[in-house]
């Protein structure tokens, strides 16, 4: 299982997206409001996903 990084943009719950914000070990941390329709959504800014619950879409760009 790959585990994202700080910076990684994750899919999660059938299309819902966000950026990770911190990694823990069991899960990250994702910024929500990256998303074109986050306030249609009525959710909270930020949410925590299992490691296991997530697809990574994009890395960082590495300098």
């Amino acid at each position: 299982m790959k585990i994202a990084e700080v910076g990684n943009i994750v899919e999660f719950k059938e299309g819902l997206q966000g950026i990770v914000e911190k990694v823990n070990e069991n899960s990250v941390i994702v910024d929500l409001t990256i998303m074109d329709n986050f306030h249609d959504l009525d959710m909270e800014e930020k949410t925590v996903v299992n490691h296991k619950r997530y697809k990574i879409l994009n890395h960082p760009k590495e300098h």
